[in-house]
């Protein structure tokens, strides 16, 4: 029993250039075509993604201001005493500005102090 050669002759045959040539050019293409079609879809995912943070961003910016003008007001309403005793419960490194900050209204006149905590 004879067994069959471990290579194939018609591995050594010469090809058709033109036709490995087409067929070259027809996988690249198709490799462009996959590379275009997930650049696009990582592009829409990326311009998806930009308009979420820009929403989240818009809505943490409008927290931000609301918490901040009632922080003002707060301010603005604390007696002296109150004022120091809030202090004395903050680290002294906290950074926070804990002075009142002016609001243009006349009624607050009796309720504005200057950076030292002293009525004016």
């Amino acid at each position: 029993m004879s067994l069959p050669p471990l290579y194939s002759p018609s591995l050594f045959k010469k090809r058709d250039r033109r036709a490995s040539g087409a067929s070259v050019v027809a996988i690249d293409n198709k490799i462009e075509q996959a590379m275009d079609l997930v650049k696009n879809h990582l592009m829409y995912a990326v311009r998806e993604e930009v308009e979420i943070l820009k929403e989240q961003i818009k809505e943490l910016a409008e927290k931000n201001n609301q918490l901040e003008r009632e922080n003002s007001l707060l301010k603005n309403l604390a007696s002296p005493e109150q004022l120091e005793k809030f202090q004395s419960r903050l680290p002294s490194d906290s950074g926070l500005p804990l002075e009142p900050q002016e609001l243009s209204s006349p009624e607050d006149g009796d309720h504005q102090y200057n950076s030292t905590g002293s009525a004016v």
